[in-house]
């Protein structure tokens, strides 16, 4: 059994109570997959957002002068509209980027370490994180790089594309 799955049986996840920002990309990922556009919306992050002197442009990339930012809805709980009792619904490949390289922590130059929460304590003895998790390093660098090449390309800004609209 992966860390998640554990992880999952033990405490709540970072799928609960998180909020998951979308790339355009993401939408489009996802809309392809489940044939529908109203998984996501505009609103304000639940927790406070401040510049991160190590990634200078996240929050021009990820936040809207408006202070909202594109993020997967949540169910009653909090949890991601995706969750299931058995996980996440989407295939790895169709999550959102973000979803994808948790519990790495990266900036736009490269991956700096791993962010706290994560239940490393669950961890079997002598396992890696990258083991726990069933990751591979290559993989992360990979979508650390897609991510930022999709928040460059500007997609809290596109609101006019058909697949970037939510569903009201």
């Amino acid at each position: 059994m992966n860390l998640c799955a554990r992880c999952a049986q033990h405490e709540r996840t970072c799928c609960q109570q998180t909020d998951i920002l979308v790339t355009d990309g993401d939408i489009h990922r996802i809309t392809q997959h489940v044939g529908r556009s109203d998984f996501w919306e505009y609103r304000q992050p639940s927790y406070p957002v401040t510049a991160q002197p190590e990634d200078p442009n996240w929050l021009s990339y990820t936040l809207r002068p408006d202070g909202r930012r594109p993020l997967l809805k949540q169910q009653g709980a909090g949890d991601c509209t995706f969750l299931t009792p058995t996980g996440c619904s989407l295939p790895v490949e169709v999550r959102p980027l973000i979803c994808r390289l948790y519990p790495y922590d990266y900036t736009e130059q490269r991956i700096t370490g791993t962010v706290p929460g994560c239940p490393l304590y669950l961890l079997e003895k002598r396992q890696t994180l990258r083991e726990g998790i069933g990751m591979q390093l290559e993989d992360a660098k990979r979508w650390r790089q897609q991510l930022y090449a999709e928040l460059r390309a500007g997609s809290v800004w596109h609101e006019n594309r058909h697949y970037l609209r939510p569903a009201s």
